[in-house]
């Protein structure tokens, strides 16, 4: 029997003879040595694994397929994006002898070879065999110390380490690749499902990314939140994932309207079309110029910040009222509110000015006025309450409002 294939047996007879074994019942110190030495194991039948993979070309060849990956997906289950990727590390372990040593021996896990490979393999080609060993060298040294995602940072780098010399010109190059590439990617794809979602996906280059998280976890902030805010239905805290897609929504719907582009000397605003009855009724709907509907009362909502232009009709849809985005709080009104107000004016919610929405206490929508006596400071959450017709409120003498759910 092949060494291989014995060890492979061995190794099943000794993972069943554990499998029964509960692991609850170890103490401390055991688990964690179990879990290093598990770690180790696990690399190092990563290594016997993709370095028999990468010498199975005839086993390909015999199935009539591309290579031995696409045989091992169908056999084992295994995706065949997977499989590809022990293949390519199997063959990136024959061209870097010492990383297959390290990844072998088990102090080196899988994903960290495939970084230190990539790297060494990307130097430019006027980079001698001697720096690249070295460069390899000095990876595998710090992978004693740096996972595969900071390593893949170091490896950006490892000519100013290596060789001083050609390394900046190097990075430069490789940054400008880089960027050429995520500027020719960028792409944004978003579709209605029809149930008042909408669903999408977008790819952009890096800082950008970085600029609309950063302003999006400042929305998020739990700073800016009440802890009940911070906790969904079943009261457990919301996932940060829940909070961004929050944080994305206010920042959409705050987006100043004075900033939006134009197009035909107009600016690229929603216009939302309701007869006068739909507007003043509790309940009720809107017609967005898109064909598509939302509430009167998200409409009613969206006109106090939103860059929405709400479209009246009358009898025989004649035209009543077309409104204009003048009707906002201007920059120096809001500031004037939080200086009165200090921030959302609920009982309860402590959220500063900055993170409020400027409110019509009379609703625009029925001719009130943009004036500082006429507005108020509400947090998101409470201004979806102040437009949704479940709850009534009440104004109490310090100007603070309080919300009841209507039996």
């Amino acid at each position: 029997m092949h060494p291989i294939i014995a060890c492979a047996a061995d190794l099943r007879a000794a993972l069943k003879a554990v499998a029964s074994v509960e692991p609850t019942f170890m103490v401390t110190a055991d688990k964690q040595s179990a879990l290093l030495a598990l770690t180790e194991v696990r690399s190092q039948l990563d290594a016997v694994t993709a370095r028999v993979l990468a010498a199975s070309d005839d086993v390909g060849e015999t199935h009539g397929l591309r290579d031995a990956a696409a045989w091992l997906a169908v056999q084992t289950r295994t995706t065949r994006r997977d499989a590809q990727r022990d293949l390519s590390l199997g063959r990136a372990l024959e061209q870097h002898p010492c990383v297959s040593d390290a990844l072998t021996s088990g102090g080196l896990r899988s994903e960290q070879a495939r970084v230190i490979a990539e790297a060494v393999d990307a130097l430019p080609p006027r980079v001698d065999a001697d720096v690249r060993g070295l460069a390899e060298e000095t990876l595998l040294r710090l992978a004693d110390r740096h996972d595969a995602r900071e390593l893949r940072q170091i490896g950006k780098r490892i000519l100013d380490v290596v060789a001083p010399e050609v390394g900046e010109s190097h990075e430069e190059a490789v940054l400008a690749a880089e960027e050429s590439r995520a500027a020719a990617g960028v792409e944004l794809t978003l579709r209605d499902d029809g149930e008042g979602r909408c669903h999408g996906r977008f790819s952009m280059p890096s800082h950008v990314g970085a600029v609309l998280e950063r302003h999006l976890l400042a929305l998020a902030n739990p700073a800016r939140h009440l802890e009940s805010e911070l906790r969904d239905e079943s009261g457990g805290f919301t996932p940060l994932r829940r909070r961004l897609g929050e944080a994305f929504v206010e920042y959409v719907e705050r987006y100043p309207v004075e900033a939006t582009p134009q197009t035909a000397g107009v600016n690229a605003t929603v216009v939302v079309t309701m007869t006068l009855e739909q507007l003043m009724a509790e309940q009720a709907t809107a017609l967005l110029d898109d064909g598509s509907r939302m509430s009167a009362g998200q409409a009613r909502r969206l006109a106090c910040e939103a860059g929405i232009i709400p479209v009246v009709l009358g009898t025989a849809s004649r035209l009543l009222d077309l409104g204009r985005t003048a009707r906002l709080f201007t920059r120096a009104q809001r500031i004037a509110l939080g200086l009165r107000d200090g921030g959302c004016t609920a009982r309860g919610c402590e959220t500063s000015a900055s993170g409020c929405h400027a409110h019509h206490e009379d609703p625009w929508s029925r001719l009130g006025r943009t004036d500082l006596a006429n507005g108020r400071l509400l947090c998101p959450r409470h201004h979806r309450l102040a437009h949704d017709s479940r709850y009534e409120r009440t104004i109490h003498a310090d100007n603070t409002v309080s919300f009841h759910r209507r039996t």
